[in-house]
């Protein structure tokens, strides 16, 4: 529903139970920031806003460069799971620019917000049939670099009854907001297919080569993530600013016309 802080309600059927949000953490770290505003200015720090906040300063800390956040978005009331459409990560380029494009982001938003992936994990599952079994054809994906096929399967066992290991997006420096996961995806060390075909596709192949080369990437990366933080928020009358990040506000009680 946009950048209304949804994620964050609870409930049995919220987007945390949604499949693609399985693997997301810090809520407590969320709960704890919104306590310490709430007691310094009550009811005035969304936790939409937050979350765009907390995530500039993640980035920063983690090597990044700083960049302004727009705030004065609103929490929204809804949150199902049913409303989260990640894309897949087998999604096609062309089809990954369609849904950024549906979110008013250019393909070099895409490209750059991808770009998150320097940081992070993800679980085998998620790229298990690129070592395997890729597109059904009981091999490899062949864009993949010998090297990162043997580390994967090393990681990713094709029968695993115990764990679903977890490999870093960027086998490089995976703790570090930088460009070398443009500089990985050019050798072909992309764990996920998208991953690696932003680097291949026509469409998308020289934006990764201009950042590879751009000394410049955390500033643009930065402008990228004020972007995504523009889409579809709730402003002014609309929703409602939480005391709580996991529950909605409750509404006054209203009889015969009166409070």
């Amino acid at each position: 529903m946009g950048c209304d802080a949804s994620i964050l309600l609870d409930g049995l059927t919220s987007e945390k139970k949604a499949v693609p949000n399985s693997s997301v953490r810090g809520y407590g770290l969320i709960d704890a920031i919104k306590e310490a505003l709430e007691a310094e200015c009550q009811g005035l720090v969304s936790c939409a806003d937050i979350i765009s906040m907390a995530t500039r300063d993640a980035v920063v800390l983690a090597g990044g460069k700083w960049y302004d956040v727009e705030t004065g978005r609103r929490d929204g009331d809804a949150s199902l799971a049913s409303n989260v459409k990640l894309p897949a990560a087998t999604i096609s380029v062309s089809d990954s620019i369609k849904l950024f494009a549906s979110k008013n982001l250019t393909q070099y938003d895409m490209v750059y917000l991808l770009g998150g992936h320097t940081v992070g994990a993800a679980r085998c599952s998620l790229f298990k049939d690129r070592i395997y079994n890729f597109n059904k054809t009981g091999g490899p994906d062949p864009s993949m670099s010998p090297w990162l096929f043997a580390e994967l399967k090393d990681k990713c066992p094709r029968i695993s009854l115990i764990f679903d290991n977890t490999y870093p997006l960027d086998v490089k420096t995976p703790s570090l907001v930088d460009n070398s996961y443009f500089q990985e995806i050019k050798k072909g060390n992309g764990v996920l297919q998208i991953d690696q075909q932003i680097a291949l596709d026509e469409l998308t192949k020289n934006i990764v080569d201009d950042i590879v080369n751009d000394p410049d990437f955390y500033t643009k990366f930065g402008e990228a993530m004020v972007k995504l933080g523009r889409v579809e928020v709730l402003i002014d009358g609309q929703g409602e600013v939480r005391k709580s990040c996991r529950v909605v506000n409750k509404k006054p009680f209203i009889f015969g016309g009166f409070n």
